[in-house]
């Protein structure tokens, strides 16, 4: 894989059972980037050890006034480097190759992931911490990957070079062979500290970023009851935290690479004090000095790469562990379905709570638990993030469809439903029927004065289509943003659409035409509206009352406001007061609430 050639086309099941499981299977599915890799890493590191050789025999041929060796070493000093200069730029090459490609291999699994659990991921999961874990734990999760190969290679290089200065000249080898891997091996009992201390960075980052997260989403409402100041201190004494921990833990890397440059100069100074010896008393050349000299500290190059190896598999390992732990989360339900792909139609049923909507009719359904309303929502869906009964379409059960099919039948819009950044054109570009155009949609959604503001906002948009929307669409109010939402929902004209208070942000003249503009726009379509809205209650064909999870009283709004005294409580916002008193006063207030804004709108 190239990274001209990204996206893959599947990224592949991954390993998700753990963090260094995670890892393997990142290795295995790159096994032919990573051989190349440490093939053009091995032709690098081949030629850079092959230097202080080259560099030994000019020496010796000098001191015997040999111009044929002289020759001899040049020429091989000079393939030398040309072997170094290609080994170089190809192992980088492939190298930020896998890098790139693993990361992007990372992000796609979890962008399938998320689309696959929808709303549940961020039920398990903070959403601060899925930000964090697709953005910089995929790069921490890249790196490992990438710098496998080269350590790889710088290994095998060490253990070639020290075979081969052990035939060149025994008596100095022995001592690099001893000194060198007790080079590699000597910050290994610090990793494991340096490892917790990376972690507990992470963790102190990742709250901070859901903290910021969080606050960003909701800095409107912060600003209107003077709580940004409040959240600020609390932002900044978490990002102190973070600067504490990391400030801990790069001392300790500091001491890591301290020790990787203090030991390989002590041992260059046992070779040379040893190896001076050795010449004195004549048993080795001047030459074969300077190339077991010139071999040690040409070997502290390769060397870093073990520190490298390590700081990248501290930092990784944890970024692996939440990858594969936002991976491994899965539906109740087989997503893939027990039944053959279709989109059923006719009546929409849930048998745990009773609730009945006819097919091609506009139901509203009044819950006085929103909790539980947007739970019964998801579950009309079809593949809820909760196990129970499932929800039949036309007698088919949803959760026995694939998810792709139950979607198609079923669209179900949240109650904070979110606007991705983009143009409007891009928002509204929707998998969809083709029989409801993006104009009819945003007509029934009473969005005028939303494309209007998107185009005085804009700078060299005229047509609103073309109107660039910030992320969560923040530059808008909430009762614009949610008007959107519902004429996106709306061009998906599905064969049910579930709506769970798409009009609890706007006024009530607007409501009331947002009102008439679905029932019209759906006619002859099945639509549920969970609501607590007269005017909204007041357009549908039947209300259902939903009492302790099940369906207590079916009707007409305003007869359900006349013989349901609990379901007149919760339109009405009664007190327990009030509700004891005859509630004729309260229905006449209704009533004429109606009528004032049936005659305005």
């Amino acid at each position: 894989m190239q990274i001209q050639d990204l996206p893959y086309p599947d990224p592949g099941v991954p390993d998700a059972r753990s963090g260094p499981r995670f890892l393997w299977w990142l290795f295995r599915n790159q096994l032919g980037g990573q051989l190349k890799s440490l093939a053009w890493g091995l032709l690098h590191f081949a030629s850079v050890a092959a230097l202080p050789f080259c560099v030994g025999l000019a020496v010796q041929a000098v001191v015997d006034r040999s111009g044929r060796g002289l020759a001899l070493a040049g020429g091989l000093l000079a393939l030398a480097c040309v072997g170094n200069a290609v080994g170089d730029t190809f192992l980088h090459r492939t190298a930020i190759t896998n890098w790139i490609t693993a990361a992007a291999r990372v992000q796609q699994l979890l962008a399938r992931k998320a689309a696959h659990l929808g709303s549940a991921l961020t039920r398990r999961v903070a959403a601060g911490e899925v930000v964090a874990v697709s953005t910089g734990d995929v790069e921490k999760i890249g790196w490992f990957v990438e710098a496998l190969s080269r350590f790889t290679a710088a290994l095998v290089t060490i253990v070639l070079v020290c075979a081969g200065l052990l035939v060149y000249q025994p008596a100095l080898g022995v001592v690099v062979a001893v000194g060198l891997p007790a080079l590699a091996l000597a910050v290994l009992p610090l990793l494991p500290r340096a490892t917790r201390r990376a972690d507990t960075q992470r963790e102190k980052a990742g709250r901070a970023t859901e903290l910021a997260s969080d606050t960003v989403a909701g800095l409107r409402v912060l600003r209107g009851i003077g709580g940004e100041d409040l959240f600020l201190d609390r932002y900044r004494s978490a990002s102190q935290e973070v600067r504490h921990a990391a400030v801990r833990s790069a001392r300790m890397w500091a001491l890591i690479s301290a020790i990787q440059v203090l030991l390989p100069g002590l041992l260059l100074i046992a070779v040379v004090w040893y190896g001076v010896g050795l010449a004195r008393e004549g048993r080795i050349t001047v030459g074969e000095l300077v190339t077991v000299y010139s071999s040690v500290m040409v070997l502290t190059y390769p060397l870093r790469h073990f520190e490298e190896i390590a700081m990248a598999y501290s930092f990784s390992r944890p970024s692996a562990k939440r990858a594969a732990g936002v991976l491994s989360l899965q539906r109740p339900t087989d997503t893939v379905g027990s039944r053959a792909a279709e989109v059923p139609k006719g009546d929409l049923y849930d048998p745990r709570t009773g609730l009945l909507a006819p097919a091609g009719r506009l139901t509203a359904v009044v819950c006085g638990d929103p909790d539980a309303a947007g739970l019964l929502a998801e579950r009309l869906g079809g593949h809820p993030s909760q196990d129970g009964t499932s929800v039949l379409l036309g007698g088919v059960p949803l959760d026995e469809l694939p998810l792709d099919s139950a979607r198609t039948a079923v669209v179900v819009q949240d109650k904070d439903p979110v606007l991705l950044s983009g143009t409007l054109r891009e928002l509204l570009d929707v998998p969809a029927s083709g029989a409801v155009r993006a104009k009819a949609a945003l007509a029934a959604a009473q969005c005028d004065d939303v494309l209007a503001a998107l185009v005085q906002g804009s700078v060299d948009a005229t047509d609103p289509m073309d109107a660039r929307i910030t992320e969560r669409g923040r530059s808008l109010s909430g009762g614009q943003r949610q008007r959107l939402a519902l004429a996106r929902s709306l061009i998906t004209d599905p064969e049910a659409l579930v709506l769970d208070e798409p009009t609890s942000a706007v006024d009530s003249h607007t409501e009331a035409r947002i009102a008439q503009g679905v029932r019209e726009l759906r006619a002859g379509r099945t639509t549920v509206v969970f609501t607590s809205s007269p005017l909204l209650l007041d357009r549908a064909d039947r209300v259902v009352f939903l009492h302790d999870g099940e369906a207590v009283a079916v009707g007409a709004h305003r007869e359900l406001v006349r013989t349901e005294p609990r379901y007149r409580a919760v339109v009405t916002r009664e007190t327990d007061e009030e509700a004891a008193l005859d509630g004729s006063v309260a229905l006449n207030d209704v009533l004429h609430e109606l009528e004032e804004i049936e005659e305005k709108a």
